[in-house]
């Protein structure tokens, strides 16, 4: 039986772009893109559990919408990844690297130009298919 990793991903959106963050060296998937995030902690909701990792990660506050944008998992070597993705804004702060080695801010249609983490590929497909509707 493999492990179940339960993660949440930020779709954070501004002035029409989403923000894409490349995993560093030295850690599973390093190099590939993801949408910023991470593990829910024991009793934390999945709004909490982004909430806080933004925070860790990017030093950002953002807004987050109430409904799951994409509910996707994919099995790894590791383990099974879940991931729910939440589409946010950005509240206060600029996002700064400490975990990721690059950022970039793209709106959809350029989203497939990167190489992304499977578990992150249907959140893409889906805001590709939506189209540049948030600019």
């Amino acid at each position: 039986m493999t492990k179940a990793i339960n993660v949440v991903g930020a779709v954070l959106i501004r002035d029409g772009k989403v923000l894409c963050a490349r995993r560093g060296p030295g850690r599973s998937l390093a190099y590939f893109w993801e949408f910023p995030g991470g593990k829910l902690e024991a009793d934390e909701t999945p709004e909490e559990a982004l909430s806080r990792e933004l925070k860790e990660e990017l030093k950002i506050e953002v807004v987050i919408e109430p409904e799951v944008f994409e509910d996707a998992s994919y099995t790894y070597d590791f383990g099974t990844v879940h991931m729910k993705t939440l589409i946010c804004h950005l509240k206060s702060g600029e996002p700064v690297l400490t975990e990721h080695v690059d950022l970039k801010w793209l709106v959809p249609s350029q989203l497939e130009q990167l190489e992304w983490a499977p578990v992150d590929i249907p959140t893409v497909k889906k805001l590709v298919g939506q189209g540049d509707i948030y600019g």
